[in-house]
């Protein structure tokens, strides 16, 4: 008998343990949902949502303020997501607000950014359609890198070859810098330019002398 009684009692605790367990789980679920809050729908048209997914949590000033309910495909080229946001942030988002999409840090979840708009304007209205920002495409970033890294390594490529070229010599620069007697040339025309304006000066000289002497 006292057996029986032990195993009921665990019994109910477990029983009872579950069904609390179940209560939060669907507190939690229901709060991520915005199912127990007041909250309106707005809308976004994207060309790409990079990712997004229904459930994805919506920002605005850094904060979740609700939930992507819902992503369609209305074309080859456009892609509308309806999302629920909580009502009592109504009140911050305006007319010209702003949905963009961005990341939960550099490889997290995708999110909507809403931007919340210029203070004098209207509040948004349920239903609305939000103007969108396409979001940043990380392959387009990586080809572009790509790309730049390439053209980095041909310039090292050239600059690397054209300084060897002018070490051994070759090319006008190469024979400027290397050959001696070329630049015994430019020494003795240096030289040679140095003399003649020596010379050149003495004349002025004798010339003034001569125009002082005679009261020119």
């Amino acid at each position: 008998m006292k057996k029986d009684t032990s195993h009921k009692i665990k019994l109910g605790i477990f029983i009872s343990f579950g069904i609390a367990l179940f209560i939060v789980g669907i507190y939690f679920i229901g709060e991520k949902q915005q199912l127990f809050r007041g909250t309106f729908h707005l809308s976004g048209v994207f060309r790409d949502v990079a990712g997004l997914q229904a459930g994805n949590n919506v920002r605005l000033s850094g904060i979740n303020v609700g939930t992507v309910e819902n992503i369609n495909l209305v074309s080859d080229t456009s892609v509308r997501v309806e999302i629920l946001v909580d009502e009592n942030t109504r009140k911050f988002i305006k007319k010209d607000a702003v949905a963009s999409i961005g990341s939960e840090g550099l490889m997290g979840n995708k999110i909507i950014i809403i931007n919340p708009g210029t203070g004098g304007k209207m509040e948004i209205e349920n239903n609305d359609i939000v103007q969108t920002i396409q979001p940043i495409n990380m392959d387009d970033i990586l080809i572009s890198l790509k790309t730049s890294i390439d053209n980095t390594s041909n310039i090292t490529s050239n600059l690397s070859k054209i300084t060897g070229s002018v070490q051994s010599g070759k090319g006008t620069l190469g024979r400027l810098l290397t050959d001696k007697s070329l630049g015994q040339t430019f020494d003795s025309t240096f030289i040679n330019l140095k003399e003649s304006s020596a010379g050149l000066k003495m004349l002025v000289d004798k010339a003034k002398k001569s125009w002082l002497l005679w009261g020119f």
